[in-house]
């Protein structure tokens, strides 16, 4: 009977579970719910910001490689209209919306994140209610913030250069293969390409956001965090893509609903979207904080079996 007990404890939490335990730990406390909205103000503000130039850019580089009236050749639209619509004010843009990307909006990502987790694991460690003086006064070490952000800059660029290649396979679909319909196989193999690079970033997010977790809850840091965060999560990379496909699906699909409506022309259209947007995205550091928990205790328990077992081994 012990050991069927022990079985159960060491089952793992099922995607579901853990979505179930994050919303009740998210909704159980209307003081943290307030929190995370005042804390998420400034957030809303840029992300506001950056959705109106990211639409404007999306509708620009639709007109580009879609120009509504065509007066070439597969060859020569291909060649010479996409090249000569690259001019230099798309350039100037595009680096715009970069630079807002890289530095005001994911600072100010990585401060909510940081605020909601540290946060959230005390009130998942408590059993009683903060009120909201509380939550605001709570003591937050200085130096297990700079830490933090060392691992947020490696999360950074893993993230990027994985959304680039994305957008890299994305362009050469539209450029080449998307009016060659005998091409069907380089189709399927741009297709193949995506979904592979796709499911790479999924899981990787996985990791690399426990990394943040880490570094906030655990004060390990950089490489260290993410490979402790690799170590914990082995095993859990299905739990982690699917995890992490609903908010990436989520933030696409209001994003593109906004898009295909005109949003960035109906500033209640994108209100709307970047309301919809930030409203879960202390969920998601929820989330990632109760798979943390869950990946770390399997961890330690699996050990500790291996462990024991190990020692009866020798004594036997």
């Amino acid at each position: 009977m012990e050991s069927e007990n022990n079985s159960k404890q060491k089952q793992k939490l099922e995607v579901s579970d853990i979505l179930r335990k994050s919303v009740t730990i998210y909704l159980r406390n209307l003081n943290f719910i307030i929190f995370t909205f005042l804390t998420s103000l400034p957030l809303f503000c840029i992300t506001l910001y950056f959705e109106i130039y990211l639409q404007e850019i999306l509708v620009e580089t639709s007109n580009i490689f879609n120009p509504p009236y065509r007066h070439f050749t597969q060859y020569d639209y291909n060649q010479n209209l996409v090249i000569t619509r690259f001019n230099k004010d798309y350039f100037l843009k595009l680096i715009f919306v970069g630079f807002i990307y890289m530095v005001p909006l994911y600072v100010l990502e990585f401060v909510s994140a940081v605020v909601t987790v540290d946060l959230a694991s005390k009130l998942h460690s408590k059993e009683k209610k903060m009120t909201l003086r509380e939550m605001f006064e709570t003591p937050f070490d200085l130096s297990r913030l700079r830490g933090s952000f060392v691992t947020s800059i490696y999360v950074l660029f893993l993230m990027t250069t994985h959304q680039l290649g994305l957008l890299w396979i994305v362009l050469n679909y539209h450029v080449f293969l998307k009016d060659l319909s005998f091409y069907v196989l380089l189709v399927v193999i741009c297709s193949m390409a995506f979904a592979k690079v796709l499911r790479m970033y999924l899981e990787g997010s996985a990791v690399w956001n426990m990394g943040l977790v880490i570094s906030v809850l655990e004060g390990i840091y950089g490489i260290d965090a993410l490979a402790v965060s690799a170590y914990f999560s082995r095993g859990s990379h299905r739990r982690g893509l699917f995890l992490m496909l609903i908010f990436f699906a989520w933030g696409h699909l209001v994003r593109l609903s906004c898009y295909h409506i005109g949003g960035y022309d109906q500033g209640n259209a994108i209100f709307v979207q970047v309301a919809l947007s930030c409203m879960l995205n202390p969920l998601k550091w929820v989330v990632c904080m109760i798979y943390f928990h869950d990946c770390k205790e399997g961890k330690l328990e699996s050990k500790t079996d291996e462990e024991s077992g190990k020692d009866v081994k020798n004594g036997s």
